[in-house]
């Protein structure tokens, strides 16, 4: 009843006044990255939503353009700007997630929407992630974001898709404003942001 039904509603009525609210911030924090980052204000990204159906991720852009002699971008650390890290440790890069939530792409809370290009080298477990809609905040989230391995990430997203329930996500939601405030997980141990996956050697390295 709550996942089929109530969640929805929640997810609706939480996100549509949550842009109203905080439209004030989204506006000031707009004409921020236009200034300091350039347009477009607004990172559009192809992620895999609820059954792995390619959705747009909306985002407030964090990085630069800029391009190597080669004609691609450079790292992320290069990218990543001060005023960008910023952006990030404060989640307030995703907050037009919350438009993405309203339309019915992702839920407040579910395992964070990935890049497309992963979708092949999951394996049948970390596959489970995708039998929920995507969420703004995930149990992953609260318990090392960036900062863990991807076989733990896993383990967390799929825990959550078995266990979904009201208290839990209620329980994501405190522990989310705890994370957001600490700043906490925000870099993986290797990358600015987070280590690309590269796909797991066996399905014993993914175990329940």
């Amino acid at each position: 009843m709550y996942q089929r039904y109530i969640k929805r509603l929640l997810d609706i009525l939480i996100s549509l006044c949550a842009l109203i609210v905080l439209s004030p911030i989204l506006l000031v924090v707009a004409v921020l990255v236009r200034i300091k980052l350039g347009s477009p204000v607004i990172f559009h990204q192809e992620r895999p939503g609820y059954h792995e159906k390619i959705f747009n991720l909306c985002k407030f852009r964090s990085m630069t353009d800029e391009r190597g002699e080669n004609g691609e971008f450079l790292p992320d650390e290069v990218r990543l700007t001060k005023f960008g890290k910023a952006l990030r440790a404060t989640s307030l890069d995703e907050l037009p997630e919350l438009w993405n939530i309203l339309k019915g792409d992702m839920s407040l809370i579910g395992p964070r929407p990935l890049l497309v290009k992963y979708l092949p080298l999951y394996n049948d477990f970390q596959r489970q992630r995708h039998n929920v809609k995507p969420g703004l905040t995930g149990w992953a989230q609260v318990n090392g974001r960036n900062a863990i391995s991807w076989g733990q990430r896993f383990e967390l997203d799929v825990y959550y898709v078995n266990n979904i329930s009201f208290l839990l996500d209620l329980k994501i939601l405190f522990q989310t404003v705890a994370v957001v405030f600490r700043h906490s997980g925000i870099n993986s141990a290797t990358d600015a942001t987070m280590e690309a996956f590269k796909g797991t050697p066996s399905d014993s390295a993914a175990k329940h």
